[in-house]
């Protein structure tokens, strides 16, 4: 299957916007009072933490999906030989 450009760059675009909306999510998480008691991370803490980590590695491959369509939309078309 190929993508068109337009979907490769919204693939790709999806990707770095899951990176940047979930580090910032963790880094204000982690400045959160409910985040961190006596020195020891809470279930408010981790739960927020595996949300980020499970939606990076999604937006990580669903990024790499939109690199790989751009690299394939410029790449020339095979041509098919019989036989």
């Amino acid at each position: 299957m190929k993508l068109t450009s337009g979907k490769s760059v919204f693939l790709l675009l999806f990707g770095v916007w899951s990176w940047f909306i979930w580090v910032t999510l963790v880094i204000n998480v982690a400045q959160d009072p409910r985040a961190f008691v006596a020195g020891s991370a809470t279930a408010f803490f981790y739960v927020h933490l595996i949300l980020a980590i499970i939606s990076v590695v999604f937006g990580t491959i669903i990024g790499v999906f939109g690199v790989r369509g751009l690299l394939a939309a410029r790449r020339p078309a095979e041509v098919a030989h019989p036989g």
